[in-house]
């Protein structure tokens, strides 16, 4: 990006993608040691696991690899991100 604006939106973007990233991990790793893993880490246990959106019975799903060696901790941090209230 060339121009001052463009930058500061950028640096918008990224900020908003850090704080999302500590949110999920305070929120959905509670108990687990993904807690406190640093974004490189979880980029490559945790968001490199290889997924297919698909629809069955009018109901939309999220198959993962189950080859995936962190697949248990992706599925518990997304079941508890799932259970959380909606915000009011």
């Amino acid at each position: 990006l060339h121009g001052f604006d463009q930058n500061r939106i950028w640096l918008a973007l990224v900020q908003l993608a850090c704080e999302l990233l500590a949110w999920m991990q305070m929120l959905a790793f509670t108990a687990i040691p993904a807690r406190r893993w640093e974004p490189k880490r979880l980029r490559l246990r945790l968001l490199s696991i290889a997924g297919r959106v698909v629809r069955h019975a009018r109901r939309v799903r999220l198959r993962l690899a189950v080859t995936a060696p962190d697949v248990e901790v992706l599925v518990a941090g997304l079941n508890r991100l799932a259970a959380l209230p909606a915000p009011a």
